[in-house]
């Protein structure tokens, strides 16, 4: 079992993909927020804004959070990258709609940066253990 310790690469991972994180996370919540109060409805809206935060996080995060020997950012981990961001994507969607539908849209603009942080642990693991493998 890994240990979290200074300079060990698990909290140096974490620690990039929370900061890269946070940024993906505020450039998905406003286009979201901005696309639907627009009129767009909060599903096409949500995955708008998760399409705009995955471009940025996928470059970042392949470059810096798990760049390694054993890693790389090429079409292989581009197509592992999409199968997460689809499964996520559908999670994150289907839940903002819901609260969208049973709230109202106010109460999904304050839920999403919560789900969307839920969502952020699997797709560590996901990003660290197989998208950017070799």
């Amino acid at each position: 079992m890994r240990k979290l310790i200074p300079g060990s690469p698990l909290l140096r991972q974490g620690s990039s993909y929370l900061a890269i994180g946070l940024l993906q996370l505020l450039v998905d919540w406003a286009m979201f927020v901005v696309f639907s109060a627009l009129g767009l409805a909060a599903a096409p809206a949500n995955v708008l804004g998760r399409i705009s935060g995955a471009l940025l996080g996928f470059w970042l995060n392949g470059r810096f959070t798990f760049a390694s020997d054993d890693t790389a950012v090429g079409r292989r981990q581009f197509a592992r990258f999409v199968v997460m961001w689809l499964a996520t994507t559908a999670v994150s969607t289907g839940s903002i709609s819901a609260i969208a539908h049973a709230a109202g849209l106010k109460w999904a603009w304050l839920a999403k940066p919560g789900v969307e942080l839920a969502l952020s642990s699997i797709g560590f693991l996901l990003s660290r253990h197989w998208v950017y493998r070799r």
